[in-house]
């Protein structure tokens, strides 16, 4: 599958008097993403975000979750609309 996500700008970090340019993505559904891939290798330094709660922990182009708006997509149809309206066989030729 292609690669969706398209790099819009760069943020920066400064840490121990040094500075790391990060590239800013934007994906098809959500709020754009600051990739901080290369944080610890570059910088010695870990990110800190307990429960994962402003981490994308990966890309994904079947779905989409938003826990706080209730967003659950798959394959671009809300999950319900599926349950309530589809076959497995169908939601499976998705």
């Amino acid at each position: 599958m292609e690669n969706k996500t398209k790099k819009t700008g760069t943020a920066k970090l400064d840490v121990a008097g040094k500075s790391y340019d990060l590239p800013v993505l934007s994906g098809t559904h959500g709020p754009d993403v600051i990739d901080i891939r290369r944080v610890y290798a570059e910088s010695d330094h870990f990110t800190f975000d307990p429960g994962f709660t402003s981490t994308a922990s990966c890309e994904s182009q079947i779905t989409f979750i938003d826990g706080d708006e209730g967003i659950l997509l798959h394959r671009g149809y809300p999950i319900g609309q599926l349950a309530e309206k589809s076959t497995f066989p169908e939601v499976c030729h998705l």
